[in-house]
């Protein structure tokens, strides 16, 4: 087996070996995968944190030996929303976003193979588990990013993702999609148990799990459905503010910290 770190802002990962296959989740700059087939110009991973298999394009590939993947231990992420990261080798910027791995780091640089990067941005360290203050804090900073379909970053995310990379900068570990989390923690028996820092999943017609997001004080949650946004829920589902009707229906609160 073979193995692969993101070394640009964000690569799609698809569904299917093709460029116009649905796009499934993003790796983030800094993070790891396995590589288990090559067809063409695509490989098929498995990413390191969560096991979620996927296809990326062989160009955005950035081979690592088996000695250089078990190197890469990684405890700082960034946290700001948007930085920008120095490629000292080759004399240019670009952006990376929350939730970028950073491994080795230390005195602001660090070095992946023959890249050496240079970081002045606020970091946090994913090994150390964090308050429900500090979950919520995290989740505030993505109001208002768009809704994206596979997305991780604030230009774009899901509800998974969202819940996902929130608690990842926090310490906690959690699978990819809401199907994968609602099997986590422990189940709720009334709305007016949960807490902040709770996570509460919605399903559809058919009883799958479709939905997730992270609970607030009062009976609120946030929760990424058009964009990041904060609405009412209560034992029904949530309560759209604007439409003035339920946009998705409760299916259990899971009590996971």
């Amino acid at each position: 087996m073979s193995f692969g770190i993101c070394l640009l802002s964000v690569i799609p990962c698809r569904k299917d070996p093709s460029s116009t296959s649905e796009m499934v989740t993003q790796l983030l700059f800094g993070e790891t995968y396995n590589v288990e087939e090559r067809q063409e110009d695509w490989i098929k991973i498995t990413t390191s944190f969560d096991n979620y298999p996927c296809w990326i394009s062989f160009k955005q590939h950035t081979k690592l030996d088996d000695a250089e993947y078990e190197k890469l231990q990684v405890t700082n992420l960034s946290s700001e929303l948007v930085q920008i990261m120095n490629h000292a080798n080759q004399n240019l910027v670009f952006p990376v976003t929350i939730g970028a791995s950073l491994p080795h780091f230390k005195d602001n640089s660090f070095s992946i193979r023959e890249h050496s990067f240079y970081f002045e941005g606020q970091t946090s360290d994913a090994s150390k588990q964090k308050s429900i203050k500090e979950i919520k804090e995290t989740a505030y900073l993505f109001l208002n990013a768009p809704y994206l379909w596979g997305g991780r970053s604030p230009f774009g995310i899901d509800c998974s993702g969202f819940t996902q990379l929130v608690f990842k900068l926090n310490g906690y570990k959690l699978p990819r999609d809401a199907s994968q989390q609602v099997h986590l923690g422990k189940a709720l028996s009334f709305v007016e148990e949960a807490e902040p820092g709770d996570l509460a999943f919605f399903d559809n017609e058919a009883g799958n799990i479709v939905h997730v997001g992270i609970v607030l004080e009062n009976q609120e949650i946030i929760h990424a459905s058009g964009s990041v946004r904060i609405d009412k829920f209560d034992h029904y589902g949530i309560f759209h503010s604007e439409n003035k009707k339920y946009s998705h229906v409760l299916r259990v609160i899971k009590k996971i910290i």
